[in-house]
């Protein structure tokens, strides 16, 4: 069975790759490796997921991309957003240094790269928006814990942003979220794929 991307210690050969794409009117370059999500280029849900995100104004607070991967949804919001403190986290040591160097290649110092299981080493709980491309792969239980835990995580009036396709599951996503939060809305449809903004409102 091949390995995962979810995996923290990937052990496939290196195969490094380098590509330049442009993401929110940011031009960026990022070096990729084998054994991380999305090799060959910015995956198709993560586009989508950004388009959606760029059509809002920035929420008030720091932002956290969990699952971050190579770093494409976290360091295209810190290039936009360079006031703005960026955390990114991922179970895949491969992928987070992969995300320090692309930071570092493209000159983006408002971030935090830093390793955790889904939620387990994050500690602020005052965060203005969580991003998040899940890992379906990993299955249901991993992706309804990202997408129900993030309600701790969040300050009042923040926001939880998603991507999954149709055929993945969004429908009983988008229930599970309006359980958890009490609203969840389809934000952007494309090609099959949904992305679902549910806000933490005041108790």
């Amino acid at each position: 069975m091949a390995e995962q991307y979810f995996t923290a210690q990937p052990n496939a050969q290196h195969q490094l790759r380098e590509f330049q794409f442009q993401l929110l009117q940011q031009d960026l370059h990022f070096t990729t490796d084998n054994g991380v999500f999305s090799k060959q280029t910015i995956d198709f849900g993560t586009r989508v997921l950004l388009e959606a995100i760029g059509l809002e104004p920035a929420p008030t607070g720091p932002l956290l991309d969990l699952g971050c991967g190579y770093g494409p949804i976290g360091l295209t919001l810190a290039s936009l957003w360079p006031q703005r403190q960026v955390e990114l986290v991922d179970v895949n040591q491969r992928a987070l240094a992969l995300a320090q160097q692309n930071a570092q290649a493209n000159q983006i110092e408002n971030v935090r790269i830093y390793p955790s299981d889904a939620y387990q080493s994050v500690q602020r709980q005052d965060y203005g928006a969580i991003y998040t491309n899940p890992p379906l792969r990993a299955g249901k239980k991993v992706v309804t814990a990202i997408l129900t835990q993030a309600l701790q995580y969040l300050r009042t009036d923040g926001q939880l942003w998603c991507v999954i396709q149709k055929k993945q599951g969004a429908p009983s996503y988008k229930k599970m979220m309006q359980v958890a939060f009490g609203n969840a809305q389809i934000i952007k449809r494309s090609k099959g794929y949904y992305v679902i903004k549910s806000v933490k409102t005041p108790d």
